[in-house]
């Protein structure tokens, strides 16, 4: 059967985008990837995107570079991953602080939904609520009857105005009624230092970031943000399970890119970053640096961002919480 010539060529011209795209999937990477990670280093971003890169280069045979662009809470760099090309070779390795910006700042340069297309999840880090030794506050129970014995005396170091950590000790106050006034430092780092010296009597923080010292007790780990206990510090049990429920807040970290990425590239790179997650000897670096290896898909980090976004926006709204 004779098909006419004019029948042919257009068939063939429809067909051109879909061969493009999967030559350019089974083609990629052909040059370096950038992955950028809008925080400085040595935080729970940056070792995930160093740990990964590394073992990428190996399986993609071409070079992985990190490039932290720290400020204005993650913005900065993800905003240049918003205004890159979206072919797969500038990528963004964020974490949840990109949820809670809006709540606190209201509207960004970019739209964390619309702007970005969610590859995959990578892992989580809980957040723990820790007191100085000399405070004999050891649990919730302790917290709460020392508030109301001395109200409005308590302050708490968080990790700044508007961070996931500041957010759940605004939420542990609502459902314990416990008073304490915050601290916003500029990091986690300057905080664990006060609490730790005892400059100030708690602190709200990464909970990686606590563990070693509440291994040799020089902090008293009061609650974990996760329903269930923390690897690094099995001793500390969850707020949840002393009474504080629904609590159940986490920093996750994700690997995202510009909008409108190829489906293709994207189901590349989730395929092979899974594999190097599922990796014994990353998932034991990633762990004992407090980072809890996971690979949910695009659509499962859509679905967290969209849930985060309102729940952080709500609790904003209830604590007043404002940007300084």
């Amino acid at each position: 059967m004779k098909f006419p010539k004019l029948l042919v060529v257009a068939g063939f011209m429809a067909l051109t985008p879909v061969l493009s795209s999967i030559a350019f999937a089974q083609a990629y990477p052909s040059r370096p990837v950038r992955v950028i990670v809008p925080y400085g280093t040595g935080g729970g971003s940056d070792i995930l995107a160093r740990q990964i890169g590394a073992r990428l280069q190996t399986i993609w045979g071409q070079g992985i570079a990190i490039d932290n662009r720290a400020g204005a809470s993650g913005n900065i760099g993800t905003e240049a991953v918003v205004k890159a090309l979206p072919d797969g070779y500038t990528l963004l390795l964020q974490n949840s602080t990109m949820v809670v910006n809006p709540a606190v700042n209201g509207k960004l340069n970019y739209d964390p939904e619309k702007d970005l297309t969610p590859i995959m999840l990578l892992g989580l880090t809980p957040i723990a609520l820790v007191a100085h030794e000399s405070t004999k506050i050891k649990t919730m129970k302790d917290l709460v009857a020392y508030s109301r014995a001395n109200p409005n005396a308590l302050n708490y170091g968080s990790c700044g105005v508007g961070t996931p950590q500041h957010f759940v000790m605004e939420l542990v106050k609502q459902k314990s009624g416990v008073q304490a006034t915050n601290v916003g430092y500029k990091g986690c780092a300057p905080a664990l230092t006060d609490v730790v010296g005892g400059q100030i009597e708690l602190a709200i923080l990464s909970a990686n970031l606590a563990a070693p010292h509440i291994k040799t007790g020089k902090l008293n780990g009061i609650g974990v943000s996760t329903a269930a206990r923390y690897h690094l510090m099995p001793q500390v049990p969850s707020f949840e399970e002393q009474g504080l429920k629904p609590l159940d807040f986490s920093i996750w970290y994700a690997l995202m890119g510009p909008a409108k990425m190829p489906p293709e590239i994207v189901a590349h790179i989730y395929a092979d970053v899974q594999k190097v997650l599922a990796e014994p000897a990353i998932r034991e670096n990633l762990s004992g640096a407090g980072v809890e290896p996971l690979s949910g898909n695009g659509a499962d980090l859509a679905k967290l961002i969209k849930v985060d976004l309102a729940r952080y926006a709500q609790l904003a709204k209830s604590a007043n919480i404002k940007a300084d």
